[in-house]
């Protein structure tokens, strides 16, 4: 596995090292932005049930070096529902939860995440963009500090919005887990 302490080059885009970054603990079930100066702040996150891992079709939370490729949902109403990254007109409700009681939601904004090490969680079968992995929010309700996400990582609403905030395209974003990075 890559060493994901240092930018891998084909992500490296010449910022500083004290430019602001993400950091997630898969076993903390914890984000954290670090800010320029040394500041920070955290949120709890739920991770993959599945635990860590690469492989596409696994549901696990992929480990290592990643940016943030694509930023979604500006704008739009807490608790906005998204299929296949689009806005679908609804708000999640109690009731809309009921109606659809399979649906995985992905709710408010959206963080979609690009893999930086080639074989590892970039390109062939474990390229997290192509997995559809993102930093969103999800029902309020939902336990944060528990893996119980299908891959993703998943946010309250209100969390999400601060975090996608202070958020630009290109952040670096290293997930980390005690079985690996």
């Amino acid at each position: 596995m890559p060493n994901a302490k240092s930018p891998a080059s084909d992500c490296a885009d010449g910022r500083p090292a004290d430019h602001p970054w993400l950091e997630i603990d898969i076993d903390r079930q914890c984000l954290v932005l670090h800010r320029e100066a040394g500041g920070r702040q955290s949120w709890p996150v739920s991770t993959a049930l599945a635990g860590p891992g690469e492989r596409n079709g696994s549901g696990c939370t992929p480990r290592g070096e990643h940016r943030v490729r694509i930023k979604i949902g500006a704008g739009c109403p807490v608790g906005t529902v998204f299929v296949g990254r689009r806005p679908t007109g609804e708000l999640y409700s109690p009731s809309l939860a009921r109606a659809f009681p399979g649906r995985d939601w992905i709710l408010t904004r959206i963080l979609w995440l690009t893999g930086c090490e080639p074989g590892f969680n970039r390109g062939g079968g474990c390229d997290t963009l192509r997995r559809y992995i993102y930093i969103h929010g999800c029902p309020d309700d939902e336990p944060m500090g528990v893996a119980l996400s299908h891959g993703c990582v998943r946010m309250r609403n209100s969390d999400v919005i601060a975090l996608f905030d202070e958020v630009d395209v290109g952040m670096r974003v290293l997930i980390r887990s005690s079985a690996g990075v």
